[in-house]
């Protein structure tokens, strides 16, 4: 087995100096902070209580948590660069702007966090004098230690001291002495960081569950409803949208492929009859009943293309956004780049998109010119149609474009229309890349 090292770049070496830097800051300020704090919080907290009696103790806890509050914003501050991450300042109970003196008092007494970041205020010293300790001890051992050299001379020494070498036998001399501490003080220094680290993260991820935690929380809470939600709403939609599409497809089958093939079979019974004794119009009635064959042919080739187009799936968006752009009876200005082949869902929404714009078009907007455009953003895939004609188009229930949308949800996108009367109508339909 081949064990590879990774060199330590200089790059790496500024940024563990930076992060061992904000580390000590971090915890030696913490200290006097935490003194500050626990006075303020106590005497605070223990005048209002006693003076709640008289009533004058609320006004005297409303400061004292209104206090913690600026000590709790300035700890996750300060927390955020040790942590790598920004704490998120978390949402405080406020009275209405009509709220009365009291009213305003005794609210943020309600606020859970609030206390959280009282109790914050009075318990922070724990983890502060433990993790100052630490950072204090190790940096003097290392910088005491390296530096011995520099300042051993200084030290009077009789005939009755007796230094740490001697006593474990290493030796008196000044040099011994000097190379004692100095390899302590190496010990110091290569576990300088990782102790300083550990120590400041202690504090730190303290902080944090006291300040943020419950915020945290509630927000992975609400993203996880949101994403249920979403994922109703998604299902509700596609379920929507495949009905839609079921219906239209019963619809046009029965007003076309089915008339025809009705009228068909009559024109073939009665071209059976007239064999016998009128070939001639015999001959005519199956000419055209292959006419209505070939027209039976055509509509139920355009129902397919409705279901899943073959160019489609053979070929990409591209090239079936510009078939479909060919065969409208609106000119179409059509601007698509070149594209990677995206998920089938993706594309048949995208494709749908656009087939149905323009057939909303070519029926109802009385338009000259239609422009489709396709483009990658920060959001996703914008679908966009837009034409000169009356507008008047609506997301509306009862409105044609109610499916689409439903398509459109329905494949975790968002589908918008702007059709202001005789302004034209613009459809911009926003469809996930990932």
């Amino acid at each position: 087995m081949t064990t590879t090292i990774t060199p330590l770049g200089p790059g790496r070496f500024s940024r563990i100096l930076r992060q061992l830097g904000i580390d000590t800051q971090y915890v030696l300020l913490g200290f006097p902070l935490s003194i500050i704090t626990i006075v303020l919080c106590v005497t605070g907290f223990s005048l209002g209580l006693g003076l709640m009696v008289l009533t004058v103790g609320f006004p005297i806890l409303f400061v004292t948590i209104f206090q913690a509050r600026g000590f709790a914003t300035l700890e996750r501050a300060r927390t955020g660069p040790v942590l790598r991450t920004q704490l998120p300042h978390p949402y405080y109970k406020k009275a209405g702007p009509r709220a009365g003196f009291w009213r305003r008092t005794f609210v943020p007494l309600t606020d859970g966090q609030s206390w959280l970041d009282l109790l914050h205020g009075v318990l922070r010293i724990i983890p502060s004098t433990f993790a100052f300790a630490f950072v204090v001890t190790w940096w003097a051992g290392a910088l005491g230690g390296l530096t011995t050299v520099l300042w051993d001379w200084s030290i009077p020494r009789g005939p009755g001291n007796t230094d740490l070498p001697e006593l474990l036998g290493l030796g008196s001399g000044a040099g011994t002495r000097v190379l004692f501490h100095t390899a302590i003080g190496l010990v110091f220094a290569l576990t300088l960081v990782p102790v300083v680290r550990g120590v400041a993260l202690i504090e730190a991820l303290f902080a944090r569950a006291l300040l943020s935690g419950v915020n945290e929380l509630r927000e992975r809470i609400y993203e996880a409803e949101r994403s249920r939600d979403r994922a109703r709403a998604q299902t509700t939609a596609a379920v929507s949208a495949e009905a839609t599409a079921l219906r239209r497809l019963e619809r046009d089958i029965h007003d076309g492929p089915q008339q025809r093939l009705v009228r068909l079979a009559m024109d073939l019974g009665r071209a059976d009859l007239q064999f016998d004794h009128d070939p001639a119009a015999a001959r005519a009635t199956v000419a055209e009943a292959l006419a209505q064959t070939r027209e039976t042919l055509e509509e139920l080739r355009a129902l397919s293309r409705g279901i899943a187009p073959p160019i489609l799936v053979d070929r990409g968006l591209r090239a079936a956004l510009t078939a479909l752009a060919g065969r409208s009876l609106v000119p179409v200005d059509l601007e698509v780049p070149e594209l990677e082949r995206l998920a089938d869902n993706i594309e048949t929404t995208a494709y749908f998109v656009v087939a149905e714009a323009l057939t909303n078009v070519a029926k109802h907007a009385h338009a000259s010119e239609v422009k489709v455009t396709l483009q990658r953003s920060a959001y996703g895939m914008l679908v966009t149609v837009e034409d000169d004609g009356v507008g008047g188009a609506s997301l509306a229930k009862g409105h044609g474009l109610t499916g689409l949308a439903d398509r459109v949800r329905a494949a975790g996108g968002e589908l918008t229309v702007t059709s202001a009367l005789d302004a034209g109508t613009k459809i911009v339909a926003i469809l996930p890349l990932s």
